[in-house]
């Protein structure tokens, strides 16, 4: 499989910010994913799947079908960290050491997710009219980031701003949209945070809403709890979805960074690129049900860590060549042994 070339969205994500996190408030509600992370000791260092167990909210998970799993062998990225998750089943699998690091532009997510729980779209709602303030517009002009350019004055609807943070990943909407819906990106960064903790995403830190800091650290596990996450929210999961958008006032379309929505059954997630986090990327794919044809199975993956050092265009080329072929695996192989891995299974919450 060879994920086409692309124009890198920016050059310019490569430069990191340091910002004071919020402060993190304890959080006693219920997770609803709770997940853990099984390695399979030995050779190759591959990986096993886990589903969840135990006592209710514990969050514990037991080995399920290692042999099943094992048999589809996953192409797994040599370097960074991965992880794999399927619908209804569990964590099919991780590779690399579950270490916090810096995830660069796959923050977005969290800053969608967060900013749609506060203010929910319906389908076919578009929002709220919020209008771009002087520090939005004024960013546009960075040239050592990601930005959408937009002007001053400027009335975009939330759904719109929501496209255009998450599509050519611009980090002065990321922050515009932090702060109508918080008053401060340190307000907004705290509710972040909040959200991660209520996850039990345990090794994630949120320091700013773009992902340009590289203060702002996760692991693959913890992304794969907030893939499932996103995908369960319609207006995010149909936004990762699309392929460009069009912003009034612009001719040409901005375009999704993510090229992996040019696979068979790719339908999101997102990029993520800059020197120190190297290339990551989160992604969602539908695959045949198994028992049924004509049903769809998602299965959310994450990869973090390529080519890091180098620079944000190699990085992120690397993650999409490398989530690529870790799809097409999944594609061809994981619809054969669902009914195998089904067996038995505890639905999750």
């Amino acid at each position: 499989m060879s994920v086409p070339a692309q124009a890198v969205h920016t050059p310019s994500e490569d430069r990191d910010r340091r910002t004071a996190p919020g402060r993190l408030r304890p959080v006693r509600r219920k997770p609803v994913w709770a997940l853990a992370v099984v390695l399979l000791a030995g050779a190759g260092g591959g990986a096993l799947a886990a589903r969840e167990g135990g006592a209710a909210g514990a969050g514990a998970l037991v080995l399920s079908a290692p042999e099943t799993i094992a048999a589809l062998g996953l192409p797994w990225p040599e370097e960074g960290q991965s992880a794999v998750a399927v619908a209804k089943v569990g964590v099919l699998g991780v590779k690399g050491a579950q270490q916090p690091v810096p995830i660069a532009s796959v923050t977005k997510v969290m800053t969608a997710y967060v900013v749609l729980r506060d203010h929910p779209l319906k389908d076919g709602e578009d929002g709220p009219v919020i209008t771009v303030d002087a520090q939005a517009a004024a960013e546009t002009a960075a040239v050592d980031e990601s930005t959408a350019p937009v002007t001053a004055g400027q009335r975009l609807t939330q759904r719109k701003l929501l496209e255009v943070m998450l599509l050519p990943s611009a980090n002065n909407v990321a922050r515009l949209l932090a702060r109508w819906d918080a008053g401060s990106e340190e307000a907004f960064v705290t509710r972040m945070n909040k959200e991660a903790a209520r996850l039990r995403m345990t090794g994630t830190t949120y320091t700013g809403a773009s992902g340009l800091e590289a203060s702002t650290v996760s692991t693959a596990a913890d992304q794969l709890k907030l893939a499932r996450e996103a995908m369960n929210e319609p207006a995010l999961r149909d936004t990762v979805a699309l392929r460009d958008t069009a912003l009034p006032g612009r001719s040409a379309p901005l375009r999704n960074t993510n090229k992996l929505l040019d696979l068979p059954g790719v339908v999101g997630l997102k990029t993520g690129s800059t020197t120190s986090a190297g290339g990551n990327l989160m992604w969602a794919l539908e695959v045949p049900d198994g028992k049924d044809a004509s049903g769809r199975r998602l299965v959310y993956g994450v990869v973090l860590g390529q080519r890091a050092g180098t620079t944000p265009a190699d990085g992120l080329q690397a993650a999409l060549e490398r989530s690529g072929r870790l799809v097409d695996a999944l594609r061809q192989k994981l619809p054969g042994i669902l009914p195998a891995l089904d067996g038995g299974r505890q639905e999750w919450s």
